[in-house]
């Protein structure tokens, strides 16, 4: 097999090139779907439907081979010299959170249009299909199922998942996805879009969502690793209503055994991160109830959500039991019930070495700075982790987070992301 080399300056050359029509685009999607504040491109509603239409038009303006799967991800895809060969696979979500930023997920759509791009600027016919996957419905908040998208795409959606509901309006998952031109029964049946053996690679650019490569000023890091995570998305605990001047010893505080179920979960993790073991533990929600609660009533109802990630399945087991014998403690303790209702999860998502060995030797080539950096939140990457496919991730710095109006990456780091991308897959298929 003959390899054709690439001077590393006719490769950040070509990405370069491509800048005027990425800024067009991501200002495209941003004043398609604004949400006021922020960006609002709502799970199978009408703010990622705009997104993924914007995504067939530019994929189809260029004469890239365009197609829909059963959880009506999108694919645009330039047709290698081999179409039975293992293809490569780049891409990311394209949905967003409630007044959520322009950047996180379309980063990775958009990253994986240009290097497209920079491989027919170079006259290159790949050896295998280069595809750039918009996935849907990656942001759980929206029905509180994890990689709704890609996991359907892999035939692996959990069953029952097709009939959670959508927190704002109740819209039932499966009829969603036929809405917007899925078919929900294929996704139940557990058929695949995408078998796992014929898939090279799945890469993902992402925007960082912690300022770790601010604090390091560096433009792009290469991930170590996808957390995975356990969730229970509608926890309550059952008190009872009582006057505000109840003693003690009567009470059945819901509230405060709220407060104590958060104390544990946070020593637990100080403790963990302690003995070197990065975690994370959110009560995303965590509240009494706003129908009955006020100044003067002991509060007889509380609600929660958590989400407790990590990066090794034995810290997330070991945390989750430790959590579950707490409970009857509290329970007992307090004179109340928790009811943690259903729960949810998702792989950790290791990075494959041999391409992150690439993807460094690739920015060292460049001349670009990087450093290693285990990603904060889970990502569709994890999905095909799970499935078997070889993944791996970049992050380009942000200064502001994500998941807010605020995102703040820079068109510059952004190019620098898919300068590195574009050399490791160039070196793949030329």
């Amino acid at each position: 097999m003959t390899t054709t080399t690439f001077a590393p300056d006719a490769i950040r050359a070509a990405v370069t090139a491509q800048r005027g029509w990425v800024e067009e685009l991501f200002g495209s999607l941003a004043a398609g779907s604004q949400g006021h504040p922020g960006i609002n491109r709502d799970t199978y509603g009408d703010g990622e439907n705009f997104a993924h239409r914007l995504f067939v038009e530019h994929a189809r303006a260029r004469a890239l081979d365009v197609t829909q799967d059963f959880a009506a991800n999108s694919y645009a895809t330039l047709p290698g010299r081999d179409r039975t060969a293992p293809r490569i696979l780049m891409g990311s979500h394209l949905d967003s959170v409630p007044h959520g930023g322009n950047f996180d997920g379309a980063a990775g759509v958009v990253a994986g249009l240009v290097v497209i791009e920079v491989l027919r600027a170079l006259g290159i016919a790949p050896r295998c299909d280069i595809a750039t996957m918009a996935v849907r419905a990656e942001e759980s908040v929206w029905f509180a199922v994890s990689y709704i998208g890609s996991r359907s795409a892999l035939g692996t959606l959990p069953e029952g998942a097709l009939e959670a509901k959508r927190i704002d309006d109740g819209r039932v998952l499966g009829s969603s996805i036929a809405a917007c031109g899925g078919d929900p029964e294929a996704i139940r049946r557990g058929e695949r879009h995408l078998d796992p053996a014929s898939i090279r690679a799945f890469l993902e650019v992402h925007i960082e969502q912690a300022p770790s490569l601010v604090e390091s000023a560096l433009p792009v890091a290469i991930c170590t690793g996808v957390p995975g995570n356990f969730r229970y998305p509608d926890a309550h605990i059952v008190g009872r209503h009582d006057h505000v001047g109840t003693p003690r010893r009567f009470r059945r505080d819901a509230a405060m055994a709220g407060a104590e179920f958060a104390m544990l979960l946070d020593r637990i993790w100080e403790e963990e991160e302690a003995a070197g073991f990065p975690m994370a533990v959110t009560l995303g929600r965590f509240h009494t109830d706003s129908a009955v609660h006020g100044l003067t009533t002991v509060p007889g109802a509380f609600a929660f959500s958590l989400d407790v990630r990590a990066y090794d399945p034995a810290v997330l087991e070991r945390v989750e039991k430790r959590m579950l014998a707490a409970i009857p403690e509290i329970e007992a303790r307090r004179r109340v019930r928790f009811e943690l209702g259903k729960r949810a999860s998702a792989a950790v998502g290791p990075v494959d070495p041999a391409i992150v060995a690439g993807l460094e030797a690739a920015a060292a080539r460049l001349g670009i700075g990087t450093m290693p950096l285990g990603s904060p939140a889970s990502h569709d990457s994890a999905a095909f982790a799970a499935a078997d496919v070889p993944i791996a991730m970049l992050f380009v710095r942000n200064e502001h987070g994500s998941h807010n109006p605020m995102e703040a990456m820079e068109i510059g780091d952004f190019l620098d992301a898919c300068t590195v991308l574009a050399d490791w897959v160039v070196a793949e298929v030329a």
